[in-house]
């Protein structure tokens, strides 16, 4: 029967202590390094918790995925998805957010953590115009802290080896298929890529 770890004290013990370099690299706004860095990522994940438990939502934009207002904040605009709002609701009740930030080819991820809030605002949507669209809201963050995760987790996954291994991956139709076995997968496949570019923003 396996056995699992229940007190923080055996996690502690387990492990022993905390790299001092890792504690002390956390910074609690923006530098003028990590601006440069997160400037450059085209992708984050944001993770939130909420009654119902965790998200991790990926986002993505064609240019730098947040804005930077100032050190201690960041915009992420909420560009078109599937409506079912994750994340959003959990930041309406609950603002606890993190972010974990990447650029193709850096086998280091950029961390913030800190508290949202959501904006409707006009006069801020308009402001991420893109190709004549806004954003239905604005995720305004707060960053509490800051710090680059080392990159041992990328160099194992070899993430960016540039090597196709999708062969024999089920496909997004697949995998509505598979709850619904009455749904084109092929069609949908087929022509999703074509449907999307008009939903990016």
């Amino acid at each position: 029967m396996t056995e699992f770890i229940t007190e923080v004290s055996a996690l502690e013990e387990l492990y022993g202590r905390a790299s001092p370099r890792s504690l002390e690299k956390v910074v609690t706004q923006i530098t003028p390094l990590y601006a440069k860095w997160i400037e450059s990522s085209r992708f984050c994940v944001l993770t939130t918790v909420g009654p119902e438990g965790t998200d991790g939502s990926p986002r993505g934009d064609d240019g730098p995925v947040v804005r930077i207002a100032d050190p201690s904040t960041l915009m992420l605009p909420d560009w078109m998805g599937n409506n079912r709002m994750d994340s959003l609701r959990n930041i309406v009740r609950d603002g606890r957010v993190s972010l974990m930030f990447m650029v193709p080819g850096s086998e280091n991820v950029v961390r913030v953590n800190g508290t949202a809030k959501i904006s409707a605002d006009p006069d801020l949507t308009a402001t991420f115009d893109q190709r004549g669209k806004h954003p239905r809201s604005v995720i305004v963050i707060s960053v509490g802290e800051v710090y680059f995760q080392c990159a041992k987790a990328l160099m194992r996954s070899r993430l960016w080896s540039g090597e196709d291994e999708t062969a024999g991956l089920p496909t997004a139709g697949d995998l509505v298929k598979e709850v619904d076995p009455e749904f084109d997968a092929t069609v949908y496949d087929r022509e999703y890529a074509e449907y999307a570019q008009g939903k990016m923003w």
